[in-house]
Formats: C-alpha cells, sequence, structure tokens
C-alpha cells in the first residue's frame, strides 16, 4: 500500500523520490545506450574513467544499499559479506545490460518505499562493513543513497555533453503542471501519475 501524502508526507516523498529516481535513471540509461561501445567505454574526466564505470558504480551501490534496507524490513541480519556487491568493478559492459539491472533494482527500491510510514523512518539499519558496523535509520539511508545516485548521474550527464549524443534534462521532479512532458515516458515505464500521487 502507498503511503498517504497527508498522514505519511516524508514516507511519501521518499516514495516520490524513489519513482524520479527511477525515472532519471531511464532517461540516462536511454541516452546512453545510443553510445557506441567505444564512446561508453572512453577515458574521460571524472572521478570514475568512463560513463561505463560511472553507471557500473551506480548499479553497485544501489544493490549494496537496496540489499541492506531489504534484510532490516525482513528482520534478517545484516549481509555477512557486503564486499560482494563491489567485487566486480564493471559487472556490466553494455548499455542495455546497465539498462535492465538498474530497472531492476528501482523497482526494488520503489518497493520498499511503498512499505513505509513516517513512524517507522527512524527504525535502524545495520551494515556490516570491514571496520564495523554501520548504523543509521532508514530516512537517513534513503537520503544518502538517492543523493549519492544525483551526484553520479550529474557527472554522466557531463561526460555525455563531450558525446555527439545530447544530454537529457534531469533536473525535473514531478510538477503537476508538466505531466504531458513525462506522459510518453511513464507509458514506457508502466506507471501513472496516479501511481506516485494517488
Amino acid at each position: 500500500m502507498t503511503p498517504s501524502s497527508a498522514s505519511d508526507p516524508l514516507a511519501h516523498h521518499l516514495l516520490s523520490m524513489a519513482y524520479n529516481n527511477a525515472w532519471a535513471n531511464h532517461r540516462l540509461l536511454a541516452a546512453c545506450a545510443q553510445l557506441s561501445p567505444s564512446e561508453l567505454q572512453a577515458t574521460r574526466c571524472n572521478f570514475f574513467p568512463s560513463i561505463l564505470a560511472t553507471l557500473n558504480h551506480n548499479l553497485c551501490v544501489d544493490w549494496f544499499y537496496v540489499d541492506a534496507l531489504e534484510r532490516e524490513l525482513a528482520g534478517d541480519t545484516p549481509h555477512p559479506d557486503c564486499s560482494q556487491f563491489f567485487a566486480v568493478a564493471q559487472p556490466f559492459q553494455t548499455a542495455a545490460e546497465l539498462q535492465r539491472e538498474q530497472a531492476a533494482v528501482d523497482q526494488r527500491l520503489r518497493a520498499y518505499c511503498a512499505t513505509q510510514r513516517d513512524c517507522d523512518l527512524g527504525r535502524i539499519v545495520t551494515i556490516a562493513r570491514p571496520a564495523g558496523a554501520q548504523q543509521d535509520s532508514r530516512t537517513r539511508l534513503l537520503a544518502h543513497l538517492f543523493q549519492h545516485q544525483i551526484h553520479h548521474r550529474g557527472q554522466v550527464h557531463a561526460m555525455l555533453a563531450g558525446t555527439a549524443i545530447r544530454p537529457p534534462q534531469l533536473d525535473e521532479f514531478f510538477c503537476a503542471g508538466e505531466a504531458n512532458l513525462r506522459a510518453e515516458e511513464f507509458r514506457a515505464l508502466g506507471w501513472t501519475e496516479a501511481d506516485i500521487w494517488g
């Protein structure tokens, strides 16, 4: 059940962020899919040295945090070896693979956020790290995860500007008066405005 914006405003906001996150990933990866393999892998000026490396990093970090959130929600213990999510720095070599895998973890994140209520967002999530357990509330981990995605999508957006593919607009949220501008993408994703806003 989707949280009510009236009774659970923070939970509803986090759910809308999860939808917006998935929408931005959809837009960005659709643009990246137009690049040739050599353009995708080309060394560029960035923290991670290519578009491919940056997209793979975002995906691996999503796996890491979504796993921890899902485990805590289910009452399970933290993952015994979180390093497995980073064992391969670039698990995927094509935009098509990255699109598929990113869409899958984005769906998991939306499903997680749809279960939340404001009264539960302070619950503590434990992540086992080599230096010791990290503990943060659900709210803080979700905020961190969304910020991480925004940060690295911005880097990919800037790298795309150095190619023949026009970087897509990513700085939009879900303004009511702009529903027509995203209607085609929502149809492709199988969403409706009501899925997000009720």
